[in-house]
C-alpha cells in the first residue's frame, strides 16, 4: 500500500542522457528543495558559477524510459522496494531493491501516484547484505531476500504491518496503544527447507538472463522444468535443486532432472504459447508416516493427456527412492496451465499422504490445501488457540469461516461444543469431513458455500457463535460478510490473514465501521501477533484478535 511508506527523509537522483551532470532533490517533511547553488556549481561548474542565485525546481516526476538513482528506504507490499518523494507523494517501486542500496533504476511505467522501475546497477549494496545460498536467488521470483540477513527480513515485516495497522487500518495511541497490540513478529525458527509442497513446471525452453544468453541451447538440452521467471507465465527458469523444500524432495526433482530429456523416451514439455506438449508440472508434496515419523514423499506428474505409458521410466526411476510412496497422474486436458486435473490416477503406491498438526492427523490428496509450512503451522495454530481461549467445558460454539479442509476448526473442536466450518471449494469440504472422521471428532459440522456471496439467510442453519475465525485468501473479506459479523456480533473474532493489507482494512471495517456506508464498527482490536511463515519472501501472517465493544 503506498500510503504506508515510512516518511524518511531520501534522495532521489535523475540522470539526464545528455548532461553530465545529475539533479538532486532533498526531500524532508516540509518541502522538496534544489541543491544550493554551492552544490550545484561541484557538479556543473561549467553552467552555473558558485555565485549564481539559487533557482526554485519545480517538483519532479519521471517519465517512462528515463534513468534515475535511488536509495531503497523500506520494503512494501510483495516485496518491492520503496523510495518516495515526500513533498509530492510520489513513489517509486523497484523489485529485488532492498533497504539502504544505491542503485540505477530505469522506469519501466507510471500509474497514477506511483512509478516502477527496474534495478540497472547496483551502486552500493543495502545495509545487512548476506551471501544467498541459493544459486538461482538473483533470478527466482521464490525467494526474493535471501541475501537480506533474516534479522533485517522480520524488522522489515512487522514495520510493514505497523506502518498498515497505523495508516490503512486506523488504529492509532487512543485504541488502547498500539505498541501494545501489536506484538513482536514471531520468527521461524527453520529458515530452509520448511516447505512441504512445491510445484514445478515444464517449458520447451529454458528462461536465462541476459549475462547467460550465450549459453542458449536447442532441442531437448534446451527443455526447461523449474519455476516461472518473475512477470512471465511462459518461461521457466531451470531448477536443479530448491533449497526450500525437503531433501528428498530435491533427491526427486534431481532423479527427474537426469532423465526427462532423454529423446528416447518421447516426453515433450508443454508450450503454454501453443498448447502443444504433454508434461505440464510437477508436483511435490512431503508428508509424514503417523507411526514412524519419517518423511514420505507423493509425487505428482500433471499432463496434458492420460499416457501412463510414457510415465513409467519416470515412475521406475524415482519409485526407487525410500521417501516416495505415492506417484500421481493429474491430466489437465484444457489450455489452462494449472495443476489441478479433471481426472487423477495413481500410477504408483497410495493416493494420499499423512501429516501431523496439533495433535491430529491429516490425510494429504494430490489436490488438497494444508499449510505448506508444517513446522511454523504448529506455531500458527497453537497461537490461534491462546486466542480463542475457550474454557474447554464444551459450551462453546466456534464459527470457522474460509475453513479450508478443517485444519483450524478441528484444533479447536476437542475444547468446544460445537464447530461450524464454510469453505468454497467442494474438495475442501470433502477432505474436512475425512479429516474429522480419521480424528473421531464427531462435533464439527462442514458446509461448502461462497462466503463473498451470502444472502439473508446466512446464519440460519447454526447457533450464534462464540467465536468467530475467519480465515479468508489474500483479497480479504466482502463487505456482505463484514456487515453479517457486525450484526452477528459473537463475543470474539479471531481474524488470521496471509495479506497484512486487506487485514488492516477489514480491522478498520469490524472496529470503526464504514461511514459512507452508514455502517457502524462494534469491535475493540486487542491484539495483532504477526508470523513469520515462509522466510526470505515477502509473505506475511497475521493472528489478529477482536473483542466486542
Amino acid at each position: 500500500m503506498l500510503a504506508t511508506t515510512p516518511a524518511h527523509a531520501l534522495r532521489f537522483r535523475y540522470v539526464l542522457p545528455t548532461r553530465s551532470w545529475l539533479h538532486r532533490f532533498r526531500c524532508s517533511s516540509s518541502s522538496l528543495a534544489p541543491l544550493s547553488s554551492s552544490e550545484f556549481s561541484a557538479g556543473n561548474s561549467q553552467e552555473k558559477s558558485s555565485d549564481a542565485p539559487e533557482k526554485k525546481t519545480a517538483p519532479y516526476y519521471p517519465k517512462r524510459g528515463q534513468t534515475v538513482e535511488l536509495v531503497c528506504e523500506s520494503l512494501g507490499f510483495k516485496g518491492k522496494g520503496i523510495c518516495k518523494v515526500e513533498d509530492t507523494g510520489f513513489v517509486v517501486m523497484c523489485d529485488r531493491a532492498l533497504p539502504g542500496e544505491r542503485f540505477l533504476g530505469r522506469v519501466t511505467r507510471r500509474k497514477g501516484s506511483y512509478a516502477e522501475v527496474t534495478k540497472i546497477k547496483t551502486i552500493s549494496p543495502h545495509r545487512d547484505l548476506v551471501e544467498a545460498p541459493c544459486e538461482y536467488a538473483s533470478y527466482c521470483g521464490g525467494c526474493k531476500t535471501q541475501n537480506l540477513s533474516y534479522e533485517a527480513q522480520l524488522r522489515a515485516k512487522e514495520e510493514q504491518v505497523h506502518e498498515l495497522m497505523t495508516h490503512v487500518g486506523r488504529f492509532s495511541g487512543n485504541d488502547p496503544g498500539l505498541d501494545t497490540i501489536l506484538k513482536p513478529i514471531v520468527p521461524c525458527d527453520i529458515q530452509f527447507h520448511y516447505r512441504n509442497k512445491m510445484e514445478f513446471s515444464f517449458g520447451p525452453q529454458r528462461w536465462l538472463p541476459i549475462e547467460m544468453l550465450h549459453e542458449k541451447e536447442n532441442g531437448p538440452k534446451s527443455f526447461a522444468l523449474g519455476l516461472h521467471a518473475p512477470g512471465f507465465f511462459d518461461k521457466v527458469l531451470n531448477v536443479d535443486k530448491c533449497l526450500l523444500q525437503s531433501e528428498p524432495a530435491n533427491m526427486v526433482l534431481a532423479a527427474v532432472q537426469d532423465c526427462w530429456r532423454d529423446p528416447q523416451l518421447s516426453l515433450s514439455p508443454y508450450n503454454a504459447r501453443s498448447h502443444a506438449g504433454f508434461l505440464k508440472h510437477l508436483m511435490l508434496r512431503t508428508g509424514r508416516n503417523v507411526e514412524t515419523g519419517s518423511q514420505e514423499l507423493m509425487v505428482n506428474f500433471v499432463t496434458s493427456s492420460y499416457k501412463p505409458e510414457l510415465l513409467m521410466p519416470l515412475v521406475d526411476r524415482i519409485s526407487s527412492i525410500p521417501q516416495v510412496v505415492s506417484i500421481m497422474n493429474n491430466v489437465n486436458s484444457s489450455v489452462g496451465n494449472t495443476s489441478v486435473g479433471e481426472k487423477e490416477y495413481t500410477l504408483y503406491g497410495k493416493d494420499v499422504i499423512a501429516e501431523i498438526l496439533r495433535g491430529l492427523t491429516f490425510q494429504i490428496s494430490a489436490n488438497s490445501f494444508f499449510q505448506t509450512n508444517t513446522h511454523q503451522a504448529e506455531v500458527l495454530y497453537k497461537l490461534i488457540e491462546e486466542c480463542a481461549g475457550l474454557r474447554g467445558d464444551g459450551s462453546e460454539v466456534v464459527l470457522d469461516l474460509f475453513c479450508g479442509t478443517g485444519t483450524i476448526g478441528l484444533t479447536l473442536a476437542k475444547r468446544a461444543k460445537h464447530v461450524y466450518g464454510y469453505e468454497v471449494v467442494p474438495q475442501a469440504i470433502t477432505d474436512a469431513h475425512k479429516n474429522a472422521q480419521i480424528n473421531g471428532i464427531e462435533n464439527a459440522t462442514f458446509i461448502q458455500g461462497d462466503l463473498n456471496k451470502i444472502g439473508e439467510d446466512f446464519g440460519s442453519n447454526f447457533p450464534k457463535p462464540d467465536i468467530v475465525i475467519s480465515d479468508p485468501n489474500r483479497p480479504g473479506m466482502h463487505m456482505k460478510l463484514i456487515k453479517f459479523l457486525l450484526q452477528l456480533k459473537s463475543p470474539r473474532i479471531i481474524y488470521v490473514s496471509c495479506n497484512p493489507a486487506t487485514c488492516a482494512r477489514d480491522l478498520d471495517y469490524l472496529c470503526h465501521g464504514v461511514e459512507e456506508k452508514n455502517i457502524k464498527g462494534c469491535y475493540k482490536l486487542m491484539s495483532v501477533q504477526p508470523v513469520d511463515m515462509f522466510p526470505h519472501t515477502p509473505h506475511i501472517e497475521c493472528v489478529c484478535l477482536l473483542e466486542l465493544c
